[in-house]
């Protein structure tokens, strides 16, 4: 295990696996398969971060405010965006409580102020097992009174020419121009990845619902392939696909919809009371993609 100096970072290691993660966010800064990065450096507020955990809930809140149980809430924005967003665990200093060659465990606790109104207490494990990258995330409600909860992972997955995604969905949420989910429907033709197709070459920004909580990535050019799984909370999903860069997409598992605070049964947010816990796990499990035989 080796811990730098100015961001705290963390390294971890086992077999064709390399992971370097950070206190800042508890996030991952860095990830190797057999040497080949397989996730991005692209986000955070320094563009330093290619994972980090969304909690109390992830992206944004409509007018930085909410109603709960007859009462209003507001927030303050938290970036340059005008809206609060991703909640503060990725802005956040956590405390490592365990580490070893092979996983870290960090905490963070907040209190209500008047960026958000939530008070609560937020673990990750960040666990490397087998071939596989394992993100165990839990919030619990450490307030005075129940409010909606929510957490997710966002992690940057590189993106080559031939990346191909398989992920199956029922439902899809188009996009309003301040980002923020307008109506569900099917989902359209070229956002239809269930038997697997190259990422499209358009912004996307769009919220799917009803998946089996399974993914599958192929990378043909680095000879190497990822399956994805979302347990516990994280029964939905958002694909990010920006136009200004080509090198990654986002696939974010999650447990609610964006601005589920202002959408129907709080679009997945789990209310919590004081003392309740909600918990995600997503699992990134990395092999050798098989050889084609020539002329496929």
């Amino acid at each position: 295990m080796n811990q730098g100096r100015a961001e705290d970072e963390i390294e971890l290691r086992r077999g064709d696996l390399a992971v370097r993660v950070s206190r800042r966010g508890a996030a991952v800064a860095a990830a190797t398969y057999r040497e080949t990065p397989f996730l991005v450096a692209a986000g955070g507020l320094d563009g330093t971060m290619a994972n980090f955990a969304m909690v109390p809930f992830g992206n944004r809140v409509e007018g930085n405010a909410m109603s709960f149980a007859g009462r209003g809430y507001a927030f303050q924005s938290n970036t340059s965006d005008p809206l609060y967003r991703h909640g503060d665990g990725w802005l956040g200093l956590w405390e490592l409580e365990e580490a070893s060659t092979e996983h870290a465990q960090f905490s963070f606790s907040r209190s209500a102020d008047k960026i958000s109104p939530y008070t609560y207490l937020t673990r990750q494990e960040i666990r490397l097992a087998g071939d596989a990258l394992v993100l165990t995330l839990s919030v619990e409600n450490r307030g005075e009174t129940t409010l909606p909860f929510g957490l997710g992972q966002h992690p940057f997955f590189v993106r080559t020419p031939k990346t191909r995604l398989t992920i199956a969905a029922d439902r899809y949420w188009n996009e309003r121009p301040d980002h923020l989910p307008d109506m569900p429907g099917p989902v359209p033709d070229d956002f239809d990845f269930r038997s697997g197709k190259l990422l499209p070459q358009t912004w996307m920004n769009n919220a799917f619902e009803g998946w089996n909580r399974r993914a599958a990535i192929a990378w043909p050019e680095l000879g190497i392939q990822a399956a994805l799984k979302a347990e516990g909370a994280l029964d939905r999903f958002m694909l990010y696909m920006p136009i200004n860069r080509s090198d990654f997409f986002c696939l974010e598992p999650m447990s609610h919809l964006p601005n589920g605070h202002h959408l129907p049964e709080f679009g997945g947010l789990a209310p919590l009371a004081p003392g309740e816990a909600l918990v995600g796990k997503m699992t990134i499990e990395l092999s050798a993609l098989p050889v084609q035989p020539e002329g496929r």
